[in-house]
C-alpha cells in the first residue's frame, strides 16, 4: 500500500444521490414529494442535515425544491420506512 489516503467528499456524494433520485422520480405523480418522502424516510438525520448545509449548490431543481420541502419539515420525528412496521417492515426478506 502506497500509504495514500484517500478522502471522501461526503456532501458530493449526497449531492450525487440527491440527483439521481430526482432524476428517477421524474415521471412520478408528484416528483418533489416523492422526492422529499424518500430522504425523510431513508436518509440519517446527519445525512439530510449535511444536505441541507450545502445550500443547494450543484442539485437538480426537483432536489432543491424536496430540500426546501423537508427544510419546512425538519422537526417531523426521523423514521425508516425500510424497518418501520406502519409500512410493513422491511422487504429483505
Amino acid at each position: 500500500m502506497s500509504g495514500t489516503v484517500h478522502r471522501v467528499d461526503t456532501t458530493a456524494k449526497l449531492v450525487r444521490m440527491a440527483n439521481q433520485i430526482a432524476r428517477n422520480l421524474t415521471h412520478d405523480k408528484d416528483p418533489v414529494a416523492a422526492m422529499a418522502e424518500h430522504i425523510h424516510a431513508f436518509w440519517t438525520v446527519r445525512m439530510q442535515q449535511q444536505l441541507f448545509a450545502n445550500g443547494g449548490e450543484g442539485l437538480d431543481e426537483a432536489a432543491i425544491a424536496a430540500i426546501e420541502q423537508l427544510k419546512l419539515g425538519a422537526a417531523l420525528p426521523h423514521r425508516n420506512a425500510a424497518a418501520d412496521e406502519r409500512d410493513h417492515g422491511s422487504d429483505a426478506g
